[in-house]
């Protein structure tokens, strides 16, 4: 059994949590998510099963998007709803000054990674530190932030979106809003709605995999494992060539059937008779050839 599962992930669970379920449900050890969902946030949660978990380190950079909302007035030591309210001040502000504010964090910008989060420090996760009282110096991280959309204000409560980079929290976000607003934020709600080529509209619920058979899953919510890869160029390698890819070795020109593109530096998908077998980077010598990463079979 190999394939990705787009589960639907509820509040009040986390990532690990629903490994842990998967594993039960298809009775199988290989199991894997592509990256952290906050416990208390709900959406889109990718989940590698067998040979499928040997891609989840290619799909840790995909672009995220959320839908979230956000309360003015109050901040809280974890930035959400579920913290302590640490400073609260007047709300003195319009709608023309949030969306000048909304505007000014779209693109690159710099963010400091909250203590209530799994960061490490010397080996202790950093919420564990602050649940000690302690505060450990963080440096900026660069982040992007491809879209930024206002869906409603009402009041002090502001409903968005957010397309994002790796590595974003949004919860910081909504402080680091506030604090230019003068007036401090919260996150309230979490709905993360993609997770690269996984959408919302394809995602299943745990309870709903419960009730059926392994061989249902496996026919109807198991994507293959090259999907979320598929704007990577497509290489197909001769037949003859196959155990020179899968053994791992060097792929040049005589060996190839055909391809999509092929430039130096270019990661790309190789495939032996429609079987997805590994992927590579394109590399230049004396002529082209593709460095073998990862195989998969």
């Amino acid at each position: 059994m190999k394939g990705i599962i787009n589960i639907l992930k509820p509040p009040n669970m986390t990532s690990h949590d629903v490994v842990y379920s998967i594993r039960r449900i298809l009775k199988t050890k290989k199991v894997g998510h592509t990256g952290t969902l906050d416990p208390m946030a709900a959406g889109v949660l990718p989940i590698c099963i067998g040979s499928a978990t040997k891609i989840s380190g290619y799909l840790l950079n995909d672009q995220k998007k959320y839908r979230c909302e956000m309360i003015l007035g109050h901040n809280t030591d974890t930035q959400d709803r579920w913290g302590k309210i640490i400073n609260t001040r007047p709300v003195n502000v319009d709608e023309k000054d949030i969306i000048n504010v909304f505007h000014s964090f779209k693109g690159e910008v710099y963010q400091i990674p909250p203590m209530y989060s799994a960061l490490k420090h010397k080996g202790k996760k950093l919420y564990e530190l602050a649940r000690e009282g302690k505060e450990i110096h963080r440096e900026p991280r660069k982040i992007m932030i491809y879209e930024l959309d206002i869906i409603k204000i009402d009041g002090n409560v502001i409903l968005f979106d957010v397309l994002c980079s790796k590595g974003t929290y949004v919860r910081t976000l909504c402080d680091d809003i506030g604090n230019t607003l003068n007036c401090g934020a919260y996150m309230s709600f979490l709905l993360r709605t993609e997770s690269g080529k996984f959408k919302l509209n394809d995602t299943v619920t745990l309870e709903k995999l419960e009730n059926l058979s392994v061989e249902e899953i496996n026919s109807n919510y198991m994507f293959p494992m090259d999907y979320p890869l598929r704007d990577m160029p497509r290489v197909n390698i001769k037949k003859q060539s196959e155990k020179y890819l899968r053994n791992g070795n060097n792929i040049y020109m005589k060996n190839i059937a055909s391809y999509d593109s092929l430039k130096d530096e270019m990661m790309v998908r190789l495939y032996v008779e429609n079987q997805f077998i590994a992927l590579g980077m394109v590399k230049k010598d004396e002529e082209l050839y593709i460095d073998i990463h990862r195989v998969f079979v």
